[in-house]
């Protein structure tokens, strides 16, 4: 079985650290094959543990048990936790070009992609919002089109604006937009998470929903019309709902999705309840990409302290979404 490629992230910041503790959870977490790339410097300069450098990606089945194998990116310069510098973001932006070509040519079966600072990328002429459009243009596919989920043990949530000020997010939020997301969203359930029947629920973009347009007119103007399309599309939309409602335990269990209007609507709820365990996946891909939620905490690099719940979480998901494309692509005559 072909492994997983993980693309390193900044290497000044905790990826390191945390695909290293994920390979140490390998045999406890049952996690598949991995192979990281990214700067091998990285990874000894915050843990003692076993590397194999490896430039064949068929060597990764034969040492993954004993040591963590590692697709080598120079950094062009000395790493120091917590310091980012811009031979680090360069090293970052290699590791993810080179681990989405091996995921993009089938070298790899999934792509997960470690932590970056989008300010330090921004300095070498990244400019993209962030990796999910990064990804999604390697692979051919529109920005509409490839949908940021976040997902946790109890709560999936889709923000269908992401990295843009908020007073933007009324003006793009469209008929179109919502549609787009929607049934990336709904097919995604189904390829990824083997979900048949996906239901999504909406959140308003006003406080209760707007009440029937007495707090503003994107329910009746552009939410309402798009579930409405949706659903004469034979897919389950419900709502648009009053966001403080929609997140108790009683209501994440009337869903599969909440689709939400923008980032803070989404992740504010999903990193109150899996902090250490949110995983970003896109949906909309040819291939299966995932992260883990959170950042690249410069703060703390080099101190052994970072946790490694939501990278192992990320490398699971991956390992088990693309095992569920597979078996499906085995069943299609």
């Amino acid at each position: 079985m072909l492994p997983l490629a993980v693309s390193m992230g900044d290497p000044a910041g905790i990826g390191p650290e945390i695909i290293a503790k994920s390979w140490e959870a390998r045999g406890v977490r049952a996690l598949p094959a991995f192979f990281a790339v990214g700067n091998p410097a990285a990874i000894r300069a915050v843990w003692h543990g076993p590397v194999a450098e490896i430039t064949d990606l068929a060597d990764v089945a034969g040492v993954f048990a004993d040591a963590l194998p590692v697709l080598a990116v120079d950094s062009g310069g000395t790493v120091t936790p917590g310091t980012p510098d811009v031979d680090g973001a360069r090293c970052a932006l290699h590791a993810l070009e080179l681990a989405s070509g091996l995921a993009r040519s089938g070298a790899a079966r999934a792509l997960v992609t470690g932590p970056v600072s989008k300010a330090q990328l921004y300095g070498i002429g990244f400019n993209y919002p962030g990796q999910t459009e990064f990804v999604a243009e390697r692979f051919g596919v529109a920005r509409d089109n490839a949908v940021m989920m976040l997902a946790g043990p109890s709560l999936r949530v889709v923000p269908m604006t992401t990295h843009v000020p908020l007073a933007q997010v009324s003006a793009l939020l469209t008929v179109d937009l919502i549609v787009a997301k929607a049934h990336a969203t709904a097919r995604g359930l189904q390829r990824n998470f083997g979900i048949a029947a996906p239901r999504l629920a909406f959140a308003g973009f006003n406080p209760h929903a707007g009440e029937s347009g007495a707090i503003g007119q994107e329910e009746i103007d552009v939410i309402e019309p798009a579930v409405a399309l949706l659903r004469d599309a034979g897919i389950d939309a419900t709502g648009p709902f009053a966001a403080d409602t929609m997140f108790h335990l009683r209501a994440r269990e009337r869903y599969d999705a909440a689709m939400c209007c923008y980032h803070d609507q989404a992740l504010v709820p999903l990193k109150t309840l899996h902090f250490d365990e949110g995983v970003n996946i896109t949906l909309g891909l040819p291939i299966v990409r995932t992260s883990p939620d959170h950042g690249t905490a410069f703060a703390i690099a080099g101190q052994d302290r970072a946790e490694p719940g939501a990278m192992i979480a990320a490398i699971a998901m991956a390992g088990e979404a693309a095992e569920r494309r597979a078996a499906a692509c085995r069943l299609t005559p």
